[in-house]
């Protein structure tokens, strides 16, 4: 949760924009920038640096962003802007897919069932539509029930925290603001059903159905930290890599490269010759699939690639699988396979098998892909997440 701690970040993020957001954007006369992104691919989007985390995180829950890329020469020095960031994505997007699923339980309670039955004329179903403006309206009007119905709500979850033997401290911190914060983010359109049955007998059912999501929302949330580290230790590995390669063409001859990039001096000089060279990591974060995509809203791609001048040469499409000379495997037998000695591989399969665990305990489907380009000499890290 540390991405709120801060009120702005230093990275130099390429923001891709959803149709809905270019044409935010353009309707307030934002004058849009064309990206070419690490895939040779040409998008349009934002330049932002520095950035508000809250900022970024309103754009991604109201459908405006569809991917985040940045790319350095080296990460170290930035390592927990970078874990910030993946967190403000990976948060979001939990927020999103709750209030997406807690729709979805509402509408299916007895509750809301029985009032449609009575009233066919204002169904409350996925077909029912209301501008954002009528909601405003109708939620301003609700402020005291609003207020009312989050404490009665909150209330037995936040006793269940605190009561809980096996969080610690911090933890019981964590969930009481994060439980706090998903009833916050939640769309005017559930703060409605809320509110239209607050007070009635039938609200028990609404109040049981948001606990038992906030319970799984809490758990699954787990998640976000281990990426954030597993997606930060996997840029180090490809930065090391690029630095050996830059060290064994400035020093030729030398045989113990590592203590050169582990020399500050040294090091330094090191990068400073890969920023001139351009040789970059490139990380993105692509986002679910738009709000029209169905079943895919809750998807994270997260990708990470070496590359330099070379690379734009290379007109085939990361993503296409048609490259003759790509050897696919998944992250697991990658850094099986990587040489003796890179200091990094078993901290990386450490943090990848506490996160696979991680992810199958809390349902969250996820996959590794390395896809590697012997023509180019480069390596490709999809991490894909299914929230």
């Amino acid at each position: 949760m540390a991405a709120g701690k801060k009120f702005s970040l230093n990275l130099p993020l390429k923001v891709i924009l959803t149709e809905e957001g270019a044409s935010h954007f353009i309707s307030h006369n934002m004058k849009l920038l064309r990206f070419r992104l690490a895939d040779n691919v040409e998008e349009y989007g934002v330049s932002l640096n520095p950035f508000s985390p809250q900022s970024l995180q309103n754009m991604i829950l109201v459908n405006y962003v569809s991917k985040i890329e940045i790319s350095m020469s080296e990460f170290v020095s930035v390592r927990q802007e970078v874990m910030d960031l993946s967190k403000v994505v990976v948060y979001s997007l939990l927020y999103k897919q709750f209030d997406r699923q807690l729709f979805a339980d509402l509408i299916q309670t007895d509750v809301v069932q029985k009032h449609n039955r009575k009233n066919p004329t204002q169904l409350i179903d996925e077909r029912t539509k209301f501008s954002e403006v009528q909601l405003r309206q109708i939620i301003a009007a609700q402020r005291s029930a609003v207020q009312l119905a989050k404490k009665e709500i909150l209330e037995p979850v936040w006793k269940s925290i605190m009561e809980n033997k096996d969080y610690s401290l911090e933890e019981k911190n964590i969930y009481l603001l994060m439980t706090e914060k998903f009833l916050n983010r939640l769309s005017l359109m559930n703060w409605h059903i809320i509110t239209k049955f607050y007070n009635t007998e039938g609200f028990s059912q609404i109040n049981i159905a948001i606990r038992h999501l906030l319970q799984v929302y809490m758990e699954k949330s787990r998640v976000a930290e281990y990426i954030s580290i597993l997606v930060m230790e996997l840029a180090l590995n490809n930065e090391n890599t690029n630095m050996r390669k830059e060290a064994r063409r400035m020093f030729a001859g030398i045989d113990d490269v590592d203590a050169l990039i582990y020399d500050p001096e040294q090091r330094e000089k090191i990068v400073a010759e890969l920023k001139r060279n351009h040789e970059q990591v490139f990380l993105s974060w692509k986002l679910g699939g738009g709000s029209s995509a169905i079943g895919k809203q809750g998807r994270l791609q997260i990708t990470l690639y070496n590359k330099d001048d070379e690379f734009q040469e290379v007109k085939e499409n990361i993503e296409s699988k048609a490259a003759a000379d790509t050897n696919k495997k998944s992250l697991i037998d990658f850094y099986r396979e990587l040489p003796e000695g890179q200091e990094s591989t078993d901290l990386g399969l450490y943090y990848l098998s506490y996160l696979d665990d991680a992810c199958k305990k809390v349902n969250v489907k996820f996959e590794s892909i390395v896809n590697q380009f012997s023509s180019s000499d480069l390596t490709v890290i999809n991490l894909i997440f299914n929230f």
